[in-house]
């Protein structure tokens, strides 16, 4: 698919962009307290602390992997771009992080021996190329009575969610949704949803995550 192709690009440039006037320790602690408050702020954190098995989808150069260093727990982290990453953005090195597995894999492509009791797909599934697959993959992955944490833009408007459908308005996303149509996917591939919350409102887009439960 042309149009992922040209939006994984995009992303790399975007990271290269972003990180070049941000010191790294300063940059990373920053973000070691988002995630950290995200957790608090989608009521997760037990259930997460007692997970046996997590994964991280579409975890980019600065995921989940940051908490989790912190708390020694083992995580694996899937991206179609670590390698790209770790070549092109010194703020980035796999070695800072001892307790994770980092994998270089789209999510339609990976597979597991064995399933997930937590899963985070923070700001990933619209980034894919097969969206339909990759929320089936989603369910594939996790366990019966597994916690998924989906992280999604979601569009406010139906005027621009068809508009970027037909031109590149929102480069860096190959999907355009809305959160009603985000829900109703993830229910059809068997999961529940318990919670939403709002982390981020702006015009075009509100950042949205649900917590769900694989039924």
């Amino acid at each position: 698919m042309l149009r992922w192709k040209i939006a994984q690009w995009w992303e790399l440039w975007w990271w290269k962009k972003y990180l070049r006037s941000r010191e790294k320790s300063a940059y990373i602690a920053w973000k070691q307290s988002y995630w950290e408050r995200l957790i608090d702020k989608t009521g997760v954190q037990d259930t997460w602390l007692s997970a046996d098995a997590v994964l991280d989808i579409g975890c980019g150069p600065f995921g989940l992997a940051l908490v989790h260093e912190a708390i020694k727990k083992p995580l694996i982290a899937i991206d179609p771009l670590i390698g790209e990453y770790e070549k092109a953005l010194p703020h980035f090195d796999k070695r800072d992080y001892s307790c994770t597995t980092f994998i270089e894999s789209m999510m339609e492509q990976y597979e597991s021996d064995h399933l997930f009791d937590f899963v985070f797909c923070l700001n990933a599934i619209n980034h894919v190329e097969n969206i339909d697959f990759s929320f089936k993959k989603l369910s594939k992955l996790s366990a019966t009575g597994a916690t998924l944490v989906l992280g999604v833009d979601a569009h406010n408007f139906s005027f621009f969610k068809y508009l970027f459908r037909w031109i590149p308005g929102d480069i860096l996303h190959p999907h355009q949704y809305d959160l009603g149509e985000y829900e109703r996917m993830l229910e059809g591939c068997g999961f529940k949803i318990e919670s939403r919350h709002m982390i981020k409102k702006e015009f075009i887009f509100s950042y949205r995550v649900l917590v769900a439960r694989r039924c």
